[in-house]
């Protein structure tokens, strides 16, 4: 439909202006499918092999090339099907191979090449930043899957560390810790199974791991959670604040240390989460490659949820570490 209507306004055009639509009629019949090929050939060849490529000098060479082939090819159609004259434009019908000729062919050409292909990319763009948002949608889905997939393996690996601890002491508390090792998989498995997850059920899972930590170290974890604001509505990714707590365990405590962690959430202006979390650590114990993947992949996580929309801040201040975390709760 393009091609029809742009044929007809041509030869209409072309024939007002020479006051000869039958001449017009001809050499539109001659040059159309010359410049229907130049443009396919532009759009779906040269473009993609070339340009997206950033071969800017092949891509010059070939549409050079592509040019003088037109030239060749439109001249002699047109003195073999529409008229023996050159150039019948020009006021001396011009000559095969004159500069001017040469300049003024090719002009047309690149005047048609440009305008068809500035209005094939100008309809396709909106097309393509539509595919590539959805691609960006998926890829970023696609990570985070995996990303929470491998949260779940790092966190069963630890709870089944303290469970086979247990069991070679022969302690009472090792069928106790096996119920709460079975709640937490129930909720990882199963209940955790979209991007958000309730704020109170977090909590509650993180209840869940404290109970599990106080059964390995019996009096020797203290804890203490402070709620400020209404958390009832509030909605998180999964699983976000575990491998924070989890690394309290993991800081070099010697065997008969306490381990004090304080922790808080608080919704300020109900636009945001602040956490807080603080727990002692023994600074003169070789803390290298101590942390796993836990806190890097909670960093990568939170990136491509929030892109720079949050904050992250860890801090290890003589025996202490500190953590802040700001997330919007939209």
């Amino acid at each position: 439909m393009f091609w029809l209507v742009y044929f007809t306004f041509n030869v209409i055009r072309w024939g007002s202006y020479f006051d000869d639509y039958w001449y017009s009629l001809k050499s539109n019949f001659v040059e159309f499918p010359i410049h229907i090929i130049v443009v396919y050939t532009n759009v779906y060849y040269l473009i993609p092999k070339f340009i997206l490529r950033k071969k800017y000098l092949q891509y010059l060479g070939s549409i050079t090339l592509m040019l003088i082939l037109v030239y060749l090819v439109r001249t002699g159609l047109n003195y073999l099907l529409v008229t023996k004259e050159i150039w019948p434009e020009a006021e001396d019908s011009g000559r095969f191979l004159e500069r001017n000729h040469i300049i003024a062919v090719i002009l047309g050409e690149l005047y048609v090449l440009g305008f068809v292909t500035a209005i094939k990319l100008l309809i396709d763009w909106p097309l393509e930043l539509k595919r590539n948002e959805d691609l960006a949608k998926l890829q970023l889905s696609t990570e985070l899957k995996f990303l929470r997939t491998q949260i779940q393996p790092h966190f069963f690996f630890n709870t089944l560390n303290n469970l086979y601890a247990l069991t070679l002491k022969k302690s009472d508390d090792a069928p106790r810790l096996v119920i709460k090792l079975s709640d937490l998989m129930q909720y990882v498995l199963y209940e955790v199974n979209s991007s958000k997850a309730s704020l109170l059920q977090e909590i509650n899972h993180i209840n869940n791991y404290l109970d599990i930590e106080h059964i390995r170290f019996k009096d020797r974890v203290e804890t203490e959670m402070d709620i400020t604001g209404d958390i009832e509505d509030v909605e998180v990714p999964p699983l976000l604040f575990l491998s924070f707590i989890e690394n309290c365990f993991k800081h070099g405590l010697k065997e008969n240390d306490k381990i004090k962690i304080n922790m808080s959430f608080e919704i300020v202006n109900k636009k945001y989460l602040e956490f807080t979390l603080s727990n002692n650590f023994n600074p003169n114990l070789n803390q290298e490659n101590k942390q796993g993947i836990g806190i890097k992949n909670t960093e990568r996580r939170l990136k491509l949820l929030f892109a720079s929309d949050f904050i992250l801040e860890i801090k290890m201040q003589n025996s202490t570490y500190n953590l802040f975390l700001k997330i919007p709760v939209r």
